[in-house]
């Protein structure tokens, strides 16, 4: 971080303004103040568009402009410099950093650097104290949407779910199923559940609605394995 000219920071609406809090905690507790830190609003995406492709490419251009307006306007594209932006989990993972970074490459000399950290995968198993998969077994990850409206996935007994505002686990019918969850994962506010999926659908049910509204947002993911004692 130290290494930027200019560090962007999004703002999400007042309901993920902790996000933005974290961001600023991190700055100020690790970054020179020689680094300019700018604040944006990032731009919403149009829940209303019938095409979940079309809206997600249109949110994309939005923030991919948004991005580079700041930069424009903070860093001399001359004298050149660096920007950075602080990513939860790892961005080669459902998230769009990259494929917005990507765009904004097309109108600005941009050449992307990624520096790893822990993923939400690594830092969910860690604080289960469970390995990712079964002995020589595969594992799938994917997201609440495809879970819900496909089901469980062929040739997997363990899946890996991050996405998911609607806790689609809830349409998995039957026993044979269990189930670690976590939201926060590694914050000072997390919360681990774990045990057999049909015990604990409520449970999780309950506890991510009554943090979601005590926090103002929520990121959880979830691990099930399939015949899991």
């Amino acid at each position: 971080m130290n290494a930027a000219d200019l560090i962007l920071i999004p703002l999400k609406g007042a309901d993920k303004s902790d996000l933005a809090g974290l961001r600023r905690e991190i700055c100020r507790d690790h970054v020179r103040s020689s680094v300019k830190i700018v604040e944006f609003e990032l731009p919403r995406r149009d829940a209303e568009n019938p095409s979940y492709r079309e809206g997600v490419d249109d949110w994309h251009d939005a923030i991919a402009e948004a991005w580079e307006t700041h930069v424009r306007a903070h860093l001399d594209p001359e004298a050149g410099g660096c920007v950075a932006l602080l990513v939860w989990g790892d961005p080669s993972l459902y998230d769009s950093t990259l494929r917005i970074a990507e765009r904004v490459g097309k109108r600005l000399p941009l050449r992307t650097r990624v520096i790893p950290g822990i993923t939400a995968i690594q830092g969910l198993c860690a604080a289960h104290a469970i390995p990712l998969n079964e002995i020589g077994a595969p594992v799938q990850i994917t997201t609440g949407r495809q879970l819900r409206d496909n089901g469980w996935p062929d040739g997997v007994d363990t899946i890996v779910v991050m996405l998911d505002g609607d806790c689609s686990f809830q349409t998995l019918s039957g026993e044979g199923f269990s189930i670690w969850w976590g939201a926060y994962v590694g914050m000072p506010q997390e919360i681990l559940l774990s045990g057999p999926l049909e015990e604990m659908t409520p449970t999780i049910v309950e506890r991510r609605a009554a943090a979601r509204k005590d926090h103002g947002w929520i990121m959880d993911i979830y691990l099930i394995r399939r015949g899991a004692a």
